[in-house]
């Protein structure tokens, strides 16, 4: 056992000494290795280290590598915090809008990641942290208000969808993007650096709600807003292009299509969907599914009135 412990330490060691020797990891541009590397120092090397230290002779050795290793992540995710705030202050600053924007993304995130080709890839990667880090700074925000029966917990739309989204709308400038069960914001935000079109989330829960607003003010982006409302209340009278991640279902869901067909009778819109919820929208009579039946959970669809 001694033995075979004493592999494990050294395989260790050298999976650290790997990390802190590539100067590559250090470099603000390469994300991508950075992240992988703080996986690995995270799930395959510190999560090791507590395993041995359940029951081991070699206490104190391994003690020493889970500092060591938990230094050497700390000093790579000081690096992200560092890059993140500067592309913040950037885009608050205007230097990142539309193309640009996207052609910053494509500095530190390479297309494998991204996979906005790849619609039905289902999870998140590389991607989604850049954009959380990004965005939001990877913070953790507690709901405080107890969900109806039909409605779903939150949880974030994968970034790829929302590229996905952006390319397949073709927004123009005279549309209003609404994200119906918008949560920390990412979406409305996202549309909007990637298009400079208005973009309006509408969200239940006031935390998530004050989170977003402020992600948006902070970034500067004065034709966000983020709006603490139960979406069978709230005004849709310039929304043009509306997104769902499966925010709510059954009863609920179908008294908001209702509104939305009213909605639909004073102009055109489209309804983009991702989830459960893509189903029951495409038994709607009034709506015209571009991209199939809305029988995949992990597909993106466009719905046309």
């Amino acid at each position: 056992m001694d033995t075979e412990v004493l592999l494990v330490i050294t395989e260790i060691q050298s999976d650290i000494e790997a990390i802190e020797e590539n100067s590559a990891f250090y470099e603000e541009i390469n994300f991508n290795s950075r992240t992988d590397a703080i996986d690995l120092l995270e799930f395959h090397v510190i999560d090791r280290i507590e395993g041995l230290l359940q029951d081991t002779a070699f206490a104190e050795s391994l003690h020493a590598l889970k500092q060591r290793a938990e230094k050497t992540k700390y000093d790579l995710e000081r690096i992200d915090i560092n890059l993140f705030k500067r592309l913040q202050e950037e885009i608050a600053a205007g230097i990142y809008k539309k193309d640009s924007f996207l052609e910053m993304i494509g500095l530190y995130i390479d297309s494998s990641s991204v996979n906005i080709d790849q619609p039905d890839k289902i999870g998140y990667n590389n991607f989604d942290i850049f954009i959380n880090g990004l965005l939001c700074g990877n913070a953790t925000v507690a709901a405080t208000t107890e969900l109806e029966p039909e409605m779903v917990f939150y949880q974030k739309t994968p970034a790829r969808i929302v590229f996905q989204m952006a390319a397949a709308a073709q927004f123009n400038q005279d549309d209003m993007f609404v994200d119906l069960g918008s949560g920390l914001g990412q979406v409305a935000i996202l549309v909007n650096l990637i298009s400079s079109i208005a973009a309006r989330g509408i969200e239940y829960e006031p935390t998530y709600c004050a989170f977003a607003q402020a992600c948006a003010s902070q970034l500067n982006l004065n034709n966000v807003e983020f709006i603490n409302d139960d979406a069978r209340n709230a005004d849709y009278s310039n929304g043009t292009v509306f997104f769902m991640y499966t925010p709510f279902e059954g009863s609920i869901l179908q008294e908001v299509l209702a509104i939305l067909k009213k909605e639909s009778a004073q102009r055109a819109i489209r309804i983009f969907t991702y989830g459960p919820c893509s189903l029951q929208i495409a038994q709607q009579d009034w709506l015209y599914c571009k991209n199939g039946e809305g029988d995949d959970f992990y597909k993106l669809y466009e719905f046309i009135s």
